[in-house]
């Protein structure tokens, strides 16, 4: 097994295994499967992964926020061979099993709010926010759906159309779901509304008032999702009142305010979940990613008078609350928990947006830093006057992280952001060194 603080052999060697399965891989896989990264991995633990061909990597995508404890926990590890040799399968809605009800109790614990509030389990972020819209129709017997521009929820037919990216998510899959109507982000750096923070007064949420005449009365509106941090967007973080501007406009009008949490979740702002920065408690959460350390599992938890407005049978999933995904889940919380994740999620992201300020003075091609936690995220322009997005530059910069021994991912509207979500548990060393190669190949790329 990989051990966490072995950093040999690091950097992009492919081998005959390699090339043998990226030939099976066009042979037999949809091409409309994307692969950032030209490695097949052998193993993982903690912040590093090694391929079949021997290379090493320290990884700061996390999987795209699904690694928030770090690649095969132990006790994680403990709890999956514990359960699975007592019951991999029974479907909960006919036959119940006691990991799936210990689990609602951990989160309703865990999430914003009193203790009235109760969970159902499904299997994808995407999932869990098709039934949070249900929940929320069927409560307030309204139709409409207001998301945000640079939001994304999801690739199903409902969740792609809360999505606010055309290509490549979008582009050639209408028609949409009806009765969605997109509202501006607080997106300061880009301010839709060519205002400047904090004198704009928050033009973002004044615009509502002529939202609710203009575009869709208030009254035909069942809920508004939002991401506290946006995650494909590029880790846009709004100004401390906004969110609570619109938990205020939601509760004037009867909305249900639904909180994103499926890539900001467990631990990775350096709060349990995002929303707790900003004060706000939603009426539900959709909650994935992180939750089960890699299993698939995904939950909505929220106000039992919203989430209990189906009648039995009328929401579940064959799948949902698997009895092993869930015992991975309790062992996964409970590790973000004793071993302080939060508070190791605040020192990763000080260590990585001070990098970034250093290389910002430097290098005119980093229009903004933006961070919340260890959730940190780089846009690149041509230049800082016009803002141009730089995708590129992104490009280049990714391909010559990988070929150093880095990981990392883009984002953004444009997809100009480099975006960072390493594991949580990532060393001191291990940062240290992440942050080494991702400043060399910004100096190899702005200097070449």
């Amino acid at each position: 097994m990989l051990k966490g603080t072995e950093l040999t052999s690091i950097g992009a060697k492919q081998g005959t295994a390699t090339k043998e399965l990226l030939a099976k891989k066009e042979r037999y896989v949809s091409r409309g499967i994307s692969n950032l990264a030209p490695i097949f991995i052998e193993s993982a633990k903690g912040a590093v992964v090694r391929d079949l061909d021997g290379n090493v990597y320290l990884d700061c995508y996390g999987g795209i926020g699904v690694i928030n404890a770090g690649h095969c926990p132990d006790v994680v590890i403990d709890a999956i061979k514990g359960q699975a040799e007592k019951l991999l399968h029974s479907c909960f809605s006919v036959s119940m099993y006691d990991s799936y009800v210990n689990l609602a109790e951990k989160l309703v614990s865990l999430t914003p709010g009193d203790d009235l509030q109760k969970t159902i389990f499904v299997n994808s972020g995407a999932e869990a926010v098709e039934n949070a819209i249900k929940i929320a129709k069927l409560h307030t017997q309204r139709s409409g759906l207001i998301a945000f521009s640079g939001g994304y929820h999801g690739r199903t037919l409902l969740t792609l159309t809360l999505t606010s990216k055309v290509k490549p998510y979008k582009a050639g899959f209408g028609p949409f779901a009806p009765e969605v109507y997109k509202a501006p982000f607080a997106y300061c750096y880009r301010c839709p509304f060519q205002s400047t923070y904090p004198e704009c007064g928050l033009h973002c949420l004044e615009h509502f008032e002529r939202f609710f005449v203009s575009e869709v009365d208030s009254s035909h509106i069942a809920a508004m999702i939002i991401e506290p941090v946006q995650g494909e967007g590029g880790f846009v973080v709004p100004p401390k009142e906004f969110l609570p501007g619109l938990k205020a406009i939601c509760e004037k009008h009867g909305i249900v305010f639904i909180a994103d949490e499926i890539q900001s979740g467990f631990a990775r702002t350096g709060k349990m979940f995002a929303i707790e920065h900003f004060e706000v408690i939603p009426d539900l959460m959709t909650l994935a990613k992180s939750i089960a350390s890699g299993l698939p599992l995904s939950a909505v938890v929220g106000q039992a008078e919203i989430i209990d407005a189906p009648d039995p049978g009328r929401i579940g999933t064959t799948y949902g609350g698997n009895p092993v995904a869930c015992a991975a889940a309790l062992a996964a919380l409970g590790h973000i928990e004793s071993e302080d994740l939060c508070g190791k999620a605040v020192r990763i992201g000080a260590k990585i947006t001070s990098t970034m300020e250093l290389l910002k003075q430097r290098y005119a091609q980093l229009g903004d830093v933006r961070s919340l936690g260890a959730m940190v995220a780089v846009e690149f322009v041509k230049d800082p006057q016009s803002k141009t997005p730089d995708k590129d530059a992104v490009t280049k910069i990714i391909s010559t992280c990988f070929r150093r021994g880095l990981l990392v991912i883009g984002a953004g509207l444009f997809g100009n952001v480099i975006r960072f979500l390493p594991p949580l548990v990532m060393t001191d060393d291990q940062l240290e060194q992440a942050m080494g190669i991702f400043s060399d190949a910004i100096a190899e790329v702005f200097e070449e």
